[in-house]
């Protein structure tokens, strides 16, 4: 009588861990890609809240008889980390809580009224028009598509 034993080959292990290997692999990609469009979400509620908030405090600026925009969005440095971005200034408060700014995956601000926008390696720019109110960016980039419509 013979007495068989019962286990896997090593063509069988080395099959299976092929296969988690490939797995593992599509998993990194999906979930990198996952965190890329939360950065955009973020980025694009971000946007729609500057937005806002600029045409409220021209509401408010109307309320007390003038007709004009803000004439800055904060009193950040330039290409600095850290800094309250689109928090008004003392006498025009915009956003309730700032945006700090950051060089990857964020907001920097690059100009007077210049911001860039940062994920991926890649960059958008934003200006705003103090006459017109305006916040917004070149719409034949992906980015700023993304960011937009």
């Amino acid at each position: 009588m013979l007495h068989s034993k019962k286990a896997f080959t090593m063509l069988e292990l080395v099959f299976v861990i092929v296969i988690l290997g490939i797995l593992s692999s599509v998993a990194i990609t999906k979930l990198s890609v996952t965190r890329d469009d939360a950065i955009i979400a973020k980025g694009r509620n971000q946007v729609h809240a500057i937005r806002s908030a600029i045409s409220l405090q021209r509401s408010k600026n109307m309320l007390r008889g003038s007709l004009s925009y803000p004439s800055s969005l904060d009193d950040a440095a330039l290409n600095t980390e850290h800094e309250e971005l689109f928090d008004g200034n003392s006498t025009n408060p915009l956003l309730e809580y700032p945006i700090y700014s950051k060089s990857k995956d964020g907001w920097m601000k690059v100009g007077a009224n210049s911001y860039d926008f940062n994920v991926m390696g890649t960059s958008v720019r934003f200006n705003y028009n103090s006459s017109t109110g305006k916040f917004d960016c070149n719409h034949s980039i992906n980015l700023c598509k993304q960011l937009t419509e």
